[in-house]
């Protein structure tokens, strides 16, 4: 293959999807550990469902690149489909702490020794909550409604904004309406974890729940900064297609999903680290061990 015969654009193409097969190939070889590990089917399914975040981005933005001269119902969708899945994993995730201080909402079950623990609230939830709460069994499932409201809420706003553009009757203020929801209701979700985490810090410490946070919230706003950034400078003319070696109409977007591309490389490895399968691999090493001796 001679590089110097291919096009600018041949050859980004060649290297997202070399980025997009890397992240397959990290986060394929830490679901099969875990597959192979299969201790706590419960936290395990949380786990798998939040490590394939970082190949879903990918592959999306992949797709987007390849047809990067759709319409907007089109970019609107590839985004609505990584949204989606991005409220699935911040539930999932607020389910996995949840298993880890072996807490379960729908079996009234929650630990004594965590009860009458002192929740304080800031500014703006302080409009609507008490700056201090204790811990109880309705504030734990309060938490968890804030979480799931964000996984109701996305895919409705996305039917609806997909449908609108379709049938052409989308204007601006409409455009500006579901990105306030849609923060307002993010920002919802996110802060729940975050609270969870300040209560639960010192209980959490041995599963290394800020690098999970992390990874999740790093993939979301890093993604969505990036994306507004892009947008600005796209705006403010500085990004023209003209003037870059990408020959397309909408640039941002390609820069963005080329962006995306790379960065999921970096996160698929850094989930090796925060979600790894070591933890549920004990009882299996011992027994295979134990095996090896008998023979």
């Amino acid at each position: 293959m001679d590089l110097s015969t291919m096009s600018r654009a041949q050859i980004t193409l060649m290297g997202s999807g070399l980025c997009v097969m890397l992240t397959m190939h990290f986060t394929m070889r830490l679901l099969q550990q875990h597959l192979f590990y299969w201790k706590n089917p419960k936290e395990q399914k949380a786990i798998i469902i939040i490590i394939l975040m970082a190949p879903i981005y990918a592959v999306d933005s992949f797709v987007g690149l390849l047809d990067i001269k759709g319409s907007k119902p089109f970019f609107t969708f590839l985004d609505s489909v990584k949204e989606c899945y991005e409220a699935l994993v911040i539930a999932k995730f607020m389910a996995l702490m949840y298993s880890y201080l072996k807490i379960s909402i729908s079996k009234n079950i929650v630990p004594d020794e965590i009860k009458g623990r002192e929740i304080h609230h800031s500014f703006p939830m302080t409009l609507f909550q008490p700056r201090t709460v204790r811990l109880d069994h309705h504030t734990l499932k309060l938490l968890k409604y804030w979480t799931w409201q964000f996984v109701v809420i996305r895919p409705i706003c996305s039917i609806l904004m997909i449908t609108l553009q379709l049938l052409r009757i989308y204007p601006s203020w409409l455009s500006w309406t579901f990105t306030i929801i849609l923060n307002v209701s993010v920002s919802l979700a996110l802060y729940s974890l975050v609270v969870f985490y300040h209560v639960f810090a010192k209980e959490l410490g041995p599963h290394k729940p800020l690098a999970k946070f992390m990874c999740i919230k790093g993939i979301v706003f890093f993604c969505f900064w990036q994306d507004v950034v892009l947008e600005i400078l796209a705006g403010m003319g500085i990004i023209r297609s003209h003037h870059f070696w990408l020959d397309v109409e909408h640039i941002n977007e390609a820069i963005q999903n080329v962006l995306v591309c790379l960065e999921m490389v970096v996160f698929s490895i850094i989930q090796q680290y925060a979600y790894p399968a070591t933890p549920y691999s004990g009882d299996v090493e011992a027994k295979l061990k134990l095996n090896k001796k008998t023979e």
